[in-house]
């Protein structure tokens, strides 16, 4: 348990006035019998409340306290909960995992640069190992595994040191998790971000082999050889003696291999051969998130957001996507839209879900090209896109995942999710987003624009070109069968010269 106390800074960054801190393993023996123990829980509340009372003592305008895995899994969390509540009137909020990961992604990209790296940010707790993927500071891909290092010391660890059987089977249920729960990763990560106790102590432990005295833990670089080199020590060292290792805390000596052999099974999973540490995670997360919430702008002072649909574009600029060929497929989109939208009764939200996704449809080729769709849809459900609601950004993340490839399919977890009028819209814009994107093969911006006459079960499209657009309409029609499909009607294309030219 930690608690920080800290004083908001002008420019927005904070000074830290206290700290405290306190291992009350609250989730000892939780992972055997699905309950926080009393003990642990009565250790976890008292020192709970000498946090609450020092916070008091600086007369603290905000106080914030959040619970992870621990509680989160625990049959009897809520329980303590209240209790922290009754006793100490501390309001304990318990994080989703998703949101624990984006608390840690907060701290590192307030303290690192991203851009232009393929980086993975690890978070290691006692009950869950929190991880992202992303590419130049936007979040491809977040997972929650539950592979803490506390979950599986108690599993695993039941021999000192460590017999290779032990070490097998822990070996293999880590190798398992990752695999299940990432799969084939959408790129190898150069670099890795780790916080929490495990990565501070794993570099603490390297700077007393390499300088002979521990100075800090921040921004500290390991290899990946170095991380498999004290694993393979720390393996072969009975707990007595691992406790005496300098740089390890003697406290954390029982878990510290497990958490190790999940930062070493990673780095080999992801191709990574590097590793810095934050020594800031998921609290530094927190107080950022807490300075952002306050609210000391003036209204007069405060200037007009832009529109949404602007939000989007700078999304899309931030993915280096080509702006150009976007702006055009949005345009001609929203027109095939506005065409369509009285004779098939399109919602007008469409419109906006539309252009976005529009917008949006290429910025998976900041991961690669071959599954561009399918990045741009995590790239989506994970970016800041600020002014849509949460069903929306799913909505834009799903239509740009269905612009090319396979149909949408209730087989698709992402597609599922969706209720059934959501899946009919979604295969209509997707349907018109492919046409709108053959229209603009040759990136040229060839066609002006777009009108729709319609009849029973076919609609035909005119296109407006001061040039020939065959590469154009033979590309939009091969790609109408979705089109096809989502509006039960037969597609034809059509090109027209604009009055007045020759």
């Amino acid at each position: 348990m930690r608690l920080v106390v800290a004083e908001v800074q002008p420019d927005g960054s904070y000074r830290v006035l206290d700290e405290d801190r306190e291992m009350t393993r609250l989730g000892r023996g939780l992972y055997r019998d699905g309950r926080l123990g009393d003990t642990p829980m009565q250790q976890s509340l008292q020192a709970l409340g000498r946090m609450k009372a020092i916070a008091d003592g600086f007369a603290v305008a905000e106080l914030r306290a959040i619970a992870t895995a621990a509680v989160r899994e625990a049959a009897n969390g809520r329980d303590f909960v209240s209790e922290a509540w009754r006793r100490h009137r501390v309001r304990l909020e318990v994080v989703p995992a998703e949101e624990e990961a984006r608390l840690a992604f907060r701290s590192v990209t307030r303290h690192f640069d991203l851009d232009d790296q393929l980086t993975a940010i690890v978070d290691i707790g006692g009950g869950s190992t929190e991880v992202i993927l992303a590419a130049g500071g936007l979040v491809e891909q977040v997972v929650s595994l539950p592979l803490g290092a506390v979950r599986l010391a108690e599993r695993y660890c039941k021999s000192d040191p460590l017999r290779q059987k032990h070490w097998k089977a822990l070996r293999r249920t880590i190798d398992q998790t990752i695999e299940d729960a990432i799969g084939k990763p959408p790129f190898a990560a150069e670099v890795m971000i780790g916080s929490g106790g495990t990565f501070t102590n794993l570099a603490a432990m390297a700077q007393a082999e390499r300088d002979g005295k521990v100075t800090t833990a921040r921004d500290y670089q390991l290899s990946r050889a170095e991380i498999t080199r004290l694993l393979a020590r720390l393996t072969e060292t009975p707990l007595d003696v691992r406790r005496q290792i300098p740089g390890l805390n003697p406290q954390r000596a029982d878990i510290i291999v497990a958490g190790v052999a999940v930062i070493a099974r990673l780095t080999r999973w992801l191709g990574t051969q590097r590793v810095l540490v934050n020594d800031r995670g998921v609290r530094d997360g927190v107080l950022l998130s807490m300075i952002d919430d306050l609210s000391g702008v003036a209204p007069a002072s405060r200037v007009q957001p832009p529109d949404r649909l602007e939000l989007a574009r700078r999304f899309a600029r931030k993915c280096r996507s080509n702006e150009r060929h976007c702006e055009q497929v949005a345009r001609l989109a929203a027109e095939l839209f506005d065409a369509l939208r009285d004779a098939y009764a399109l919602p007008p939200t469409g419109a906006d879900i539309l252009r976005a996704a529009a917008l949006l449809h290429d910025i998976g080729y900041l991961i690669n090209h071959e599954r561009h769709h399918k990045h741009a849809y995590h790239l989506i459900m994970h970016g800041d896109l600020r002014g849509f609601s949460a069903r929306e950004i799913e909505l834009i993340a799903n239509v740009a995942r269905y612009h090319r490839r396979a149909f949408p399919k209730k087989s698709h977890a992402n597609f599922a999710r969706l209720d059934r009028g959501e899946r009919r819209l979604v295969r209509r814009l997707a349907g018109i987003l492919r046409v709108a994107d053959g229209l603009d093969r040759t990136h040229g911006q060839v066609v002006e624009r777009v009108r729709c006459r319609m009849g029973d079960g076919w609609v035909r499209i005119h296109t407006s070109a001061a040039r020939d657009p065959s590469i154009e309409l033979e590309d939009a029609k091969r790609k109408a069968a979705l089109f096809e499909r989502a509006f039960g009607s037969d597609l034809d294309l059509v090109w027209s010269r604009p009055k007045g030219r020759s």
